[in-house]
Formats: C-alpha cells, structure tokens, sequence
C-alpha cells in the first residue's frame, strides 16, 4: 500500500470563508494541504475565523497521515450546515503546521475563495 504524499505549503494572496451570507474569516496566512491525487484543501489560522460562528459536533474521523480530525457546524442566522469545517488538534508530527488551522467543506453553502 502506497502512502499519500502530504505537502504543505503557504497559500498565496488573500483567502475568505463564506457561509450564510456572512464572511467567517478572512487571511493572508492561509496553508495549502495537497494530499495524493486529492484537490488542495485551504486551512485558515484559527485566530482569523469568527469561531462565534462554529459549534463543535461529535463527529470525528482519523486520517492515518495527518490524525484524528475534530468538526463543526457553520451555524448562520438561518440554518446549520452540519460539520461543514474540521481541524486536527493534534495532528501527526509529519503534518504539525496545521495545528491551530481549521478547514472548511466547499459546497453551495459554503464558499473558499482567494480573493
């Protein structure tokens, strides 16, 4: 079994998280994670997340790469988008940048962009 290359890097340029209308952070800090043949996921330093926005939920999933993985709900003023962003607490000693990141479900409710 072959394991997947994790490479992390500084994301360039500005990126925003958007959810029900509201920016819920905004950062020039950003990491970029490439897993595999995975698309790049964006991780946003956590000091730049209106965490007001996020309720920790009982969902939890272990990547043998990077660790166990802790999730969130987006909580709007008009709905909850279940355990639409995730961090790792403690990540793997491989992976340790992300640590203190958090990283959010791309869908028609939530957007990431770099703006």
């Amino acid at each position: 079994m072959s394991t997947a290359k994790i490479t992390i890097r500084q994301a360039p340029g500005t990126w925003v998280v958007r959810a029900g209308g509201a920016v819920l952070g905004e950062t020039r800090a950003a990491l970029e994670l490439t897993e595999g043949e995975y698309p790049p996921v964006i991780y946003f330093p956590r000091e730049d997340i209106a965490t007001i926005f996020l309720e920790e939920t009982d969902h939890s999933t272990h990547c043998p790469h990077k660790g166990d993985a802790s999730y969130f709900s987006i909580v709007t003023k008009s709905k909850t988008i279940q355990n639409a962003a995730w961090s790792y607490e403690a990540p793997l000693a491989d992976v340790s940048r992300i640590k203190d990141y958090l990283a959010f479900y791309k869908s028609d409710e939530v957007a990431v962009e770099r703006v």
